[in-house]
């Protein structure tokens, strides 16, 4: 289930193998931030199985407002790349992408067929994977005197803030991702720090 303040995703990249009449479905799942990511990953693998016939793909990324794709990338329409997905949904997962290269072994499936063989490649990969449950953060800068770094850090560590930029000089900047559940908390505790400028990104 998805929570308000949580998600469910995945931290290591994982890999599944399913065979059938010869084809070989290698899948490939990564956890991804942004589409840029995405596009590394694929070109990647292109570069890494030049000689396989597809790379089918799915993904899902963001917690509130999502944004998704499916490609069947050459196989008949929705054979693969929403079979994928629908494993990605089943387990209510985000911020990933679930890549499966197929490399053909001269029998033809059939779009039932391969509909499977995605599907089933896809699930492997997903049951050989450890699901987190995340915190849904809500990122804010931060500026503050270097003599408050010890209090700010103190809190940040404290409310299990995720540190996404820092630059430490005679005034400092951070920028921190803070967990949604935590949000009043960490608030009330900054604003007792006083001069510590506190602004939602």
């Amino acid at each position: 289930m998805l929570f308000n303040d949580s998600y469910f995703s995945i931290e290591e990249p994982s890999q599944g193998i399913y065979k059938d009449k010869g084809s070989k479905f290698l899948a490939y799942l990564f956890p991804v931030q942004h589409e840029e990511e995405i596009k590394q990953h694929l070109q990647a693998l292109r570069r890494e199985h030049p000689s396989a016939r597809h790379h089918c793909y799915a993904w899902e990324l963001g917690v509130s407002a999502r944004a998704w794709r499916a490609n069947d990338d050459g196989e008949p329409s929705s054979t693969a790349g929403k079979p994928i997905l629908a494993q990605i949904r089943a387990r209510q997962l985000t911020n990933v992408l679930l890549v499966v290269v197929r490399y053909f072994g001269g029998t033809l499936l059939g779009v039932p067929g391969l509909i499977n063989a995605y599907k089933s490649a896809a699930a492997l990969c997903l049951q050989l994977t450890p699901i987190v449950q995340k915190p849904v953060l809500v990122n804010y800068r931060l500026q503050y005197d270097h003599t408050q770094i010890h209090e700010v850090m103190k809190v940040v560590k404290q409310f299990n803030c995720t540190v996404l930029k820092q630059e430490a000089q005679l005034f400092c900047l951070l920028e921190t991702g803070v967990p949604k559940n935590r949000l009043d908390e960490v608030l009330f505790r900054l604003k007792e720090l006083r001069g510590v400028e506190v602004e939602q990104m």
